[in-house]
């Protein structure tokens, strides 16, 4: 198994939707080996849409809460994941004094989607299933 980090922070721009999942989706995978968290630039109450997809496979995020890059306990961390370009930016900023890695995914913002309830929820399952897939290649797990 690749050597995993310590420690990573997952970051978007309102903490309501791709850094909570990509949290919960590492959690699921290296949560006993990882110490996790997530944050956004600016903060917004979890996303509903967010909890119904991450439901479908079996993670609930109705207990997240939101914070911002401000309300950090601790900023000591191996690796930070920003997931939009206002979070890269705070990253940036973050870890600029820290001997931290930082990377950029460019996931989608499925907020941007209109139309019915099945076509909002299907760009959320690709916000989903596209994380899900970075994590895995990113944090593989040991063969079985």
């Amino acid at each position: 198994m690749a050597r995993l980090p310590g420690s990573v922070l997952f970051a978007c721009t309102l903490n309501s939707i791709r850094s909570p999942m990509a949290a919960s989706l590492l959690r699921q995978l290296h949560g006993g080996h990882i110490y996790i968290d997530s944050v956004g630039v600016r903060t917004a109450p979890v996303d509903p849409f967010a909890v119904s997809v991450m439901a479908e496979i079996g993670i609930d995020l109705k207990a997240h809460q939101p914070k911002s890059f401000d309300e950090l306990e601790d900023t000591s961390f191996d690796l930070v994941v920003s997931l939009s370009p206002d979070a890269q930016h705070s990253a940036v900023e973050l870890t600029r004094t820290t001997a931290c890695e930082v990377e950029f995914w460019p996931i989608f913002d499925a907020t941007a989607v209109e139309g019915n309830r099945e076509e909002i929820l299907t760009a959320y399952r690709m916000v989903r299933d596209q994380l899900r897939k970075r994590i895995a290649e990113r944090f593989p797990t040991a063969p079985q």
